[in-house]
């Protein structure tokens, strides 16, 4: 299975303060491990909210609204895309994570859905587009 890790938005990480070289050594070793057991399919760390901005829907209505945003611990400071056996597995490597901020963190797993958890609603035509989509994504 795929899951997505996420890693949340602390003040620190919202405020802009850089990882120390120590915290940037550490991570390198936990992903070289990750990529090494082939795990690792992706993962980065983002920009503070103040970068960003958020595209809000109402019906066909967009509004555009600029960063930063309220309530840090709902924001995202990096993620990972990982392929594991199952959520255990995923657990047991997350755990042995570097603490990714300098006080408390959290992360969180989330399952990636998969062609089979949409049942009959993705029909053959549907399926073809997605590997289609897949293959241009993967440049084959």
């Amino acid at each position: 299975m795929r899951v997505m890790v996420l890693v949340k938005a602390t003040a620190d990480s919202e405020a802009g303060i850089m990882p120390s070289t120590e915290m940037l050594e550490a991570m390198g070793r936990y992903n070289e491990e990750l990529a090494e057991a082939g795990i690792l399919l992706a993962g980065e760390g983002l920009h503070p909210s103040s970068k960003g901005k958020r595209v809000l829907f109402d019906g066909a209505a967009r509004t555009v609204a600029d960063g930063p945003f309220a309530a840090t611990e709902e924001l995202l400071a990096g993620f990972w895309i990982w392929q594991v056996a199952d959520m255990d597995e995923a657990v047991a490597w997350l755990k042995r994570c570097p603490n990714p901020m300098p006080g408390p963190s959290a992360i969180e797993i989330r399952p990636i859905f998969e062609a089979e958890d949409f049942g009959d609603a993705l029909t053959p035509d549907l399926a073809a587009q997605e590997d289609r989509i897949r293959d241009r994504v993967a440049g084959r």
